[in-house]
C-alpha cells in the first residue's frame, strides 16, 4: 500500500469536508498547509496537527515531503497554482470547475502528461456509489427524452453582499458564480452520460458586480434534451430527474446524488440507493489515490475529456450570459 503525502491550498469548509473524507483513507498523509497569510496557515494547521506550513506555492511545489495537492482557491487561481505544482512532480487533485477557462484547463491537462503526474477534477458526483446505480438504470427507462438537473441554494454571503459586503463568492475577476460554482454540478454528470450537445441556450441574471447570480441552460441532443438551472440567490428544493419513455429516474439531490429512485409508468418504484459513506468527499480521494497507485495517467471516470467539455459548455454558457 502506497503512501501519499499531500498539501492543501485553502481554508474554507469544503477544505473541512474533503480532510474528513480523507482521514478514511489510510494512504493518507496530511502532511502540510498552504495559505496566501502566515497567520491564517497556521491556525488552520494547528486545527489538524499538521506541523509544515507554506505561504510562498513555490517553496511548496520545491517540497520534496509532499506528493500530492489538493487545490481549493478561487476558480481563477486553478490553473497557475496547479501548473506550478505539476511541473515540480505533483500530483493535483483540484476542486470543480477545473479552471477558469477551456484554455486554462487545456493548459492543465497538457502540464499533467508533460510532467506525468494525476491531474483529477474533484467533482464527486460522478464517482459517488449512487451515480453507478442512476447509470446502471439508465436502459430500465427506455430512450431518454429529457435530463433535468437543479442546484439553487441561497448563498450565506448574499445577504452580506446585499448590505453592501463584496465577498469572494460575487467578486468580480475571481472565476466564480452559480454557473461555475454550482451549475457545474449538473454539467458534469450530463456530460458523462450523454456526451455533448448539438445546441446549447443560455439566460442569467448578473448582479451588481458582473457576476452571475443565477441562470438556465438548455441543452439540445439527438432525440432529447437537458434542462440544466443554478442559483446562489434563490432555493429550490425540487428534485432532479432523468425522463425516458419508460419511466424516470429521480434524484433527490444531485451534488450528493442522494436518495436516487426508479419509477416506470407500469407502476413499478425501486430505491436505488445503496450505503454511502457520510464523509461522501472520501469517493474522490479514493479514485485520486486509486489512479496513482495504478499508475494510470488520469482517472477512469473524471476523466480530463469530461472536465475539458465541461468548461467548454460553461465558457460558452459563460459569454452568452454576459452579453444580454
Amino acid at each position: 500500500m502506497i503512501m501519499i503525502r499531500f498539501a492543501t491550498i485553502g481554508s474554507g469548509v469544503i477544505v473541512d469536508s474533503f480532510l474528513r473524507g480523507a482521514s478514511h483513507d489510510p494512504r493518507f498523509v496530511f502532511r502540510a498547509v498552504y495559505s496566501r497569510t502566515p497567520e491564517r496557515a497556521a491556525d488552520f494547521a494547528a486545527r489538524y496537527g499538521v506541523g509544515t506550513t507554506f505561504t510562498s506555492l513555490q517553496a511548496l511545489a520545491a517540497c520534496p515531503h509532499v506528493d500530492a495537492v489538493y487545490i481549493a482557491s478561487p476558480n481563477a487561481f486553478h490553473a497557475p497554482q496547479a501548473i506550478m505544482l505539476m511541473e515540480h512532480g505533483k500530483h493535483v487533485l483540484c476542486e470543480k470547475p477545473l479552471a477558469h477557462s477551456l484554455a486554462e484547463g487545456k493548459a492543465m491537462v497538457r502540464a499533467a502528461r508533460a510532467n506525468r503526474v494525476v491531474l483529477m477534477e474533484a467533482m464527486k458526483t460522478t464517482l459517488m456509489p449512487n451515480f453507478t446505480q442512476v447509470r446502471n438504470a439508465l436502459p430500465r427507462i427506455g430512450p431518454v427524452r429529457r435530463y433535468f438537473a437543479q442546484f439553487c441554494q441561497y448563498s450565506s454571503r448574499y445577504d452580506r453582499f446585499k448590505e453592501g459586503e463584496i465577498c469572494n463568492a460575487f467578486r468580480a475577476g475571481l472565476g466564480n458564480g452559480s454557473l461555475r460554482d454550482l451549475g457545474v454540478y449538473g454539467l458534469a454528470p450530463l456530460v458523462y452520460l450523454f456526451g455533448m450537445p448539438q445546441r446549447l441556450q443560455a439566460s442569467g441574471t448578473l448582479l451588481s458586480t458582473g457576476v452571475d447570480g443565477q441562470g438556465s441552460l438548455v441543452l439540445t441532443y439527438p432525440g432529447m434534451e437537458a434542462v440544466v438551472m443554478f442559483s446562489k440567490i434563490s432555493d429550490s428544493f425540487l428534485p432532479s430527474e432523468i425522463q425516458g419513455e419508460n419511466g424516470r429516474i429521480v434524484i433527490a439531490k444531485l451534488s450528493t446524488m442522494s436518495r436516487p429512485s426508479l419509477e416506470l409508468r407500469d407502476g413499478t418504484t425501486e430505491d436505488l440507493s445503496v450505503p454511502v459513506m457520510e464523509d461522501d468527499m472520501y469517493y474522490e480521494l479514493k479514485e485520486f489515490i486509486d489512479t496513482i497507485e495504478d499508475g494510470r495517467e488520469e482517472s477512469a471516470v473524471n476523466t480530463h475529456r469530461m472536465s475539458l467539455d465541461v468548461l467548454n459548455l460553461i465558457d460558452k454558457a459563460g459569454k452568452i450570459i454576459q452579453s444580454k
